[in-house]
Protein backbone atom coordinates (compact mmCIF):
# COMPACT_ATOMS: atom_id res chain seq x y z
CA UNK A 1 0.00 0.00 0.00
CA UNK A 2 2.72 2.44 0.92
CA UNK A 3 4.49 2.46 -2.46
CA UNK A 4 1.89 4.79 -3.96
CA UNK A 5 2.55 7.51 -1.36
CA UNK A 6 5.44 9.88 -0.71
CA UNK A 7 7.97 9.72 2.11
CA UNK A 8 6.01 12.06 4.38
CA UNK A 9 2.81 10.06 4.05
CA UNK A 10 4.55 6.73 4.48
CA UNK A 11 6.14 7.95 7.70
CA UNK A 12 2.73 9.10 8.96
CA UNK A 13 1.25 5.70 8.11
CA UNK A 14 3.99 3.78 9.95
CA UNK A 15 3.80 6.08 12.96
CA UNK A 16 0.02 5.90 13.20
CA UNK A 17 -0.14 2.12 12.94
CA UNK A 18 2.49 1.67 15.66
CA UNK A 19 0.79 4.28 17.85
CA UNK A 20 -2.45 2.40 17.26
CA UNK A 21 -0.84 -0.73 18.67
CA UNK A 22 0.03 1.22 21.82
CA UNK A 23 -3.60 2.29 22.16
CA UNK A 24 -4.84 -1.25 21.54
CA UNK A 25 -2.59 -2.58 24.28
CA UNK A 26 -3.98 -0.03 26.72
CA UNK A 27 -7.62 -0.22 25.72
CA UNK A 28 -9.75 -1.86 28.38
CA UNK A 29 -6.95 -2.04 30.95
CA UNK A 30 -6.50 -0.13 34.17
CA UNK A 31 -4.74 3.12 33.35
CA UNK A 32 -4.36 6.59 34.76
CA UNK A 33 -6.84 9.26 33.70
CA UNK A 34 -6.21 12.96 34.22
CA UNK A 35 -8.45 15.99 33.78
CA UNK A 36 -7.31 18.86 31.60
CA UNK A 37 -8.82 22.33 31.56
CA UNK A 38 -12.60 22.07 31.39
CA UNK A 39 -15.02 19.47 32.70
CA UNK A 40 -14.77 16.02 31.02
CA UNK A 41 -11.72 17.10 29.03
CA UNK A 42 -9.62 14.04 29.76
CA UNK A 43 -6.16 12.72 29.00
CA UNK A 44 -4.78 9.26 29.71
CA UNK A 45 -1.28 7.88 29.99
CA UNK A 46 -1.85 6.29 26.57
CA UNK A 47 -2.48 9.67 24.93
CA UNK A 48 1.01 10.57 26.08
CA UNK A 49 2.61 7.25 25.12
CA UNK A 50 1.07 7.41 21.65
CA UNK A 51 2.13 11.02 21.15
CA UNK A 52 5.68 10.44 22.34
CA UNK A 53 6.05 7.54 19.92
CA UNK A 54 4.76 9.55 16.95
CA UNK A 55 6.92 12.58 17.68
CA UNK A 56 10.05 10.47 18.21
CA UNK A 57 9.40 8.63 14.93
CA UNK A 58 9.04 11.85 12.98
CA UNK A 59 12.00 13.70 14.48
CA UNK A 60 14.23 10.67 14.01
CA UNK A 61 13.76 11.01 10.24
CA UNK A 62 13.11 14.76 10.02
CA UNK A 63 14.83 16.42 12.99
CA UNK A 64 14.27 19.92 11.60
CA UNK A 65 10.51 19.58 11.18
CA UNK A 66 8.13 21.26 13.60
CA UNK A 67 5.48 19.61 15.74
CA UNK A 68 2.06 20.75 16.92
CA UNK A 69 0.58 18.04 19.12
CA UNK A 70 -2.39 17.93 21.47
CA UNK A 71 -0.56 17.03 24.67
CA UNK A 72 2.86 18.63 24.19
CA UNK A 73 1.84 21.68 22.16
CA UNK A 74 4.17 23.32 19.64
CA UNK A 75 7.75 22.07 19.57
CA UNK A 76 9.31 25.30 18.32
CA UNK A 77 8.68 28.35 16.21
CA UNK A 78 8.41 27.54 12.53
CA UNK A 79 8.27 29.17 9.13
CA UNK A 80 5.34 28.60 6.83
CA UNK A 81 7.55 26.88 4.26
CA UNK A 82 8.64 24.24 6.77
CA UNK A 83 6.78 21.01 7.41
CA UNK A 84 4.55 21.27 10.47
CA UNK A 85 3.26 17.95 11.79
CA UNK A 86 -0.15 18.28 13.45
CA UNK A 87 -0.80 15.32 15.73
CA UNK A 88 -3.70 13.99 17.75
CA UNK A 89 -2.36 10.81 19.36
CA UNK A 90 -5.78 9.75 20.65
CA UNK A 91 -8.84 11.50 19.27
CA UNK A 92 -11.75 10.28 21.34
CA UNK A 93 -10.06 10.11 24.74
CA UNK A 94 -13.35 10.15 26.65
CA UNK A 95 -14.52 7.13 24.65
CA UNK A 96 -11.20 5.38 25.27
CA UNK A 97 -11.37 6.15 28.99
CA UNK A 98 -14.84 4.59 29.19
CA UNK A 99 -13.91 1.49 27.15
CA UNK A 100 -15.91 2.62 24.12
CA UNK A 101 -14.01 1.50 20.99
CA UNK A 102 -14.52 4.67 18.95
CA UNK A 103 -11.24 6.58 18.78
CA UNK A 104 -8.44 7.28 16.36
CA UNK A 105 -4.93 8.48 15.67
CA UNK A 106 -4.71 11.58 13.48
CA UNK A 107 -1.57 12.94 11.79
CA UNK A 108 -1.27 15.69 9.18
CA UNK A 109 1.66 17.41 7.49
CA UNK A 110 1.25 21.09 6.68
CA UNK A 111 3.50 23.19 4.42
CA UNK A 112 3.05 26.82 3.39
CA UNK A 113 -0.13 26.76 5.49
CA UNK A 114 -1.52 24.01 3.24
CA UNK A 115 -2.29 20.46 4.34
CA UNK A 116 -0.27 18.23 2.02
CA UNK A 117 -0.52 14.79 3.58
CA UNK A 118 -2.51 13.06 6.31
CA UNK A 119 -3.82 9.88 7.89
CA UNK A 120 -6.58 8.92 10.30
CA UNK A 121 -6.31 5.47 11.80
CA UNK A 122 -8.97 3.54 13.72
CA UNK A 123 -6.88 0.88 15.48
CA UNK A 124 -9.79 -1.28 16.67
CA UNK A 125 -11.31 -1.64 13.20
CA UNK A 126 -7.90 -1.48 11.44
CA UNK A 127 -9.24 1.24 9.16
CA UNK A 128 -6.54 3.48 7.71
CA UNK A 129 -7.67 6.64 5.92
CA UNK A 130 -4.95 8.31 3.86
CA UNK A 131 -4.86 11.41 1.68
CA UNK A 132 -2.27 13.45 -0.17
CA UNK A 133 -2.86 16.76 -1.86
CA UNK A 134 -4.00 16.10 -5.45
CA UNK A 135 -3.67 12.32 -5.01
CA UNK A 136 -7.12 11.37 -3.71
CA UNK A 137 -8.31 9.79 -0.49
CA UNK A 138 -8.04 6.12 0.41
CA UNK A 139 -9.36 3.64 2.95
CA UNK A 140 -7.13 0.59 3.30
CA UNK A 141 -5.67 1.22 -0.16
CA UNK A 142 -9.04 1.65 -1.90
CA UNK A 143 -9.97 5.05 -3.25
CA UNK A 144 -12.97 6.60 -1.54
CA UNK A 145 -15.52 9.26 -2.41
CA UNK A 146 -18.15 11.21 -0.55
CA UNK A 147 -21.79 10.19 -0.82
CA UNK A 148 -24.01 11.23 -3.70
CA UNK A 149 -26.98 12.16 -1.52
CA UNK A 150 -28.62 15.43 -2.57
CA UNK A 151 -31.74 15.35 -0.40
CA UNK A 152 -31.28 16.95 3.00
CA UNK A 153 -34.35 15.31 4.51
CA UNK A 154 -32.95 11.83 3.81
CA UNK A 155 -29.38 12.69 4.81
CA UNK A 156 -27.33 11.15 7.63
CA UNK A 157 -25.38 13.68 9.70
CA UNK A 158 -22.88 13.75 12.55
CA UNK A 159 -21.83 16.46 14.99
CA UNK A 160 -20.06 17.14 18.26
CA UNK A 161 -20.39 19.53 21.18
CA UNK A 162 -17.72 21.60 22.95
CA UNK A 163 -17.12 20.69 26.58
CA UNK A 164 -17.56 24.34 27.54
CA UNK A 165 -20.70 24.80 25.47
CA UNK A 166 -22.54 26.67 28.22
CA UNK A 167 -20.07 29.55 28.03
CA UNK A 168 -19.47 29.44 24.30
CA UNK A 169 -22.77 29.87 22.54
CA UNK A 170 -26.26 29.56 23.93
CA UNK A 171 -27.91 28.69 20.61
CA UNK A 172 -25.45 26.10 19.31
CA UNK A 173 -27.69 23.27 20.53
CA UNK A 174 -30.56 24.80 18.57
CA UNK A 175 -28.79 23.82 15.35
CA UNK A 176 -28.82 20.20 16.48
CA UNK A 177 -32.46 20.46 17.54
CA UNK A 178 -33.36 21.94 14.17
CA UNK A 179 -31.95 19.01 12.19
CA UNK A 180 -33.47 16.45 14.56
CA UNK A 181 -36.88 18.15 14.38
CA UNK A 182 -36.69 17.70 10.60
CA UNK A 183 -36.51 13.95 11.17
CA UNK A 184 -32.85 13.80 10.12
CA UNK A 185 -30.78 11.20 12.01
CA UNK A 186 -27.80 12.88 13.67
CA UNK A 187 -25.01 11.00 15.46
CA UNK A 188 -22.39 12.11 17.99
CA UNK A 189 -19.43 9.71 17.94
CA UNK A 190 -16.91 11.60 20.06
CA UNK A 191 -14.04 11.65 17.56
CA UNK A 192 -14.03 14.56 15.12
CA UNK A 193 -11.28 12.93 13.08
CA UNK A 194 -13.44 9.86 12.49
CA UNK A 195 -16.49 12.05 11.81
CA UNK A 196 -14.57 13.70 8.97
CA UNK A 197 -13.16 10.42 7.68
CA UNK A 198 -16.67 8.97 7.61
CA UNK A 199 -17.93 11.92 5.58
CA UNK A 200 -15.08 11.29 3.15
CA UNK A 201 -16.07 7.68 2.50
CA UNK A 202 -19.80 8.34 2.39
CA UNK A 203 -20.92 6.93 5.71
CA UNK A 204 -22.12 10.38 6.70
CA UNK A 205 -23.34 13.11 4.38
CA UNK A 206 -22.22 15.99 6.58
CA UNK A 207 -20.48 17.00 9.80
CA UNK A 208 -20.43 20.26 11.73
CA UNK A 209 -18.82 21.35 14.97
CA UNK A 210 -17.55 24.37 16.86
CA UNK A 211 -14.30 25.20 18.69
CA UNK A 212 -12.21 22.30 17.48
CA UNK A 213 -8.42 22.37 17.66
CA UNK A 214 -5.96 22.05 14.75
CA UNK A 215 -5.13 18.44 15.66
CA UNK A 216 -8.85 17.53 15.60
CA UNK A 217 -9.42 18.63 12.00
CA UNK A 218 -6.13 18.92 10.09
CA UNK A 219 -6.13 15.38 8.69
CA UNK A 220 -9.88 15.19 8.17
CA UNK A 221 -10.10 18.40 6.14
CA UNK A 222 -7.80 17.07 3.42
CA UNK A 223 -9.34 13.59 3.44
CA UNK A 224 -12.80 15.08 2.83
CA UNK A 225 -11.56 17.46 0.15
CA UNK A 226 -9.61 14.78 -1.72
CA UNK A 227 -12.70 12.55 -1.63
CA UNK A 228 -14.71 15.22 -3.42
CA UNK A 229 -16.28 16.91 -0.42
CA UNK A 230 -16.47 20.53 0.68
CA UNK A 231 -15.18 22.01 3.93
CA UNK A 232 -15.99 25.55 5.10
CA UNK A 233 -16.61 27.61 8.19
CA UNK A 234 -20.16 28.43 9.23
CA UNK A 235 -19.91 31.70 7.28
CA UNK A 236 -19.19 29.77 4.09
CA UNK A 237 -15.54 30.73 3.78
CA UNK A 238 -12.86 28.08 3.36
CA UNK A 239 -12.03 26.29 6.60
CA UNK A 240 -8.46 25.99 7.85
CA UNK A 241 -6.95 24.20 10.80
CA UNK A 242 -7.10 27.24 13.10
CA UNK A 243 -10.69 28.30 12.41
CA UNK A 244 -13.47 28.32 14.99
CA UNK A 245 -16.17 26.46 13.08
CA UNK A 246 -16.28 23.68 10.53
CA UNK A 247 -18.85 22.21 8.16
CA UNK A 248 -17.78 19.26 6.00
CA UNK A 249 -20.21 17.74 3.52
CA UNK A 250 -20.50 15.67 0.37
CA UNK A 251 -20.68 18.99 -1.57
CA UNK A 252 -24.20 18.28 -2.88
CA UNK A 253 -25.78 19.17 0.46
CA UNK A 254 -23.39 21.90 1.51
CA UNK A 255 -25.55 24.90 0.65
CA UNK A 256 -28.69 23.44 2.21
CA UNK A 257 -26.95 22.44 5.44
CA UNK A 258 -25.19 25.80 5.62
CA UNK A 259 -28.54 27.53 5.16
CA UNK A 260 -30.06 25.61 8.06
CA UNK A 261 -27.09 26.35 10.31
CA UNK A 262 -27.15 30.05 9.54
CA UNK A 263 -30.89 30.31 10.04
CA UNK A 264 -30.07 29.74 13.72
CA UNK A 265 -26.41 30.41 14.35
CA UNK A 266 -25.48 33.56 16.22
CA UNK A 267 -21.72 34.00 16.54
CA UNK A 268 -20.50 35.47 19.82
Amino acid sequence: MMNQFNEITNLAIKSAIEAGKILEEGFGTNFQIYSKEGRNNLVTEFDKKSENYIIDSILKIFPNHSILAEESGKSKSFNSDEILWVIDPLDGTVNFAHNLPIFSVSIAAVKNNEIISCIIYHPILKELFVAEKNNGSYLNNKKIQVSKSNNLESSFLVTGFPYDLEIQNSNYLDIFKNFVSMGIPVRRLGSAALDLAYVANGRFDGFWELNLKPWDVAAGILIVQEAGGTVTQFDGTTSGIYDNSILATNNHLHKSILKEINSIWISK
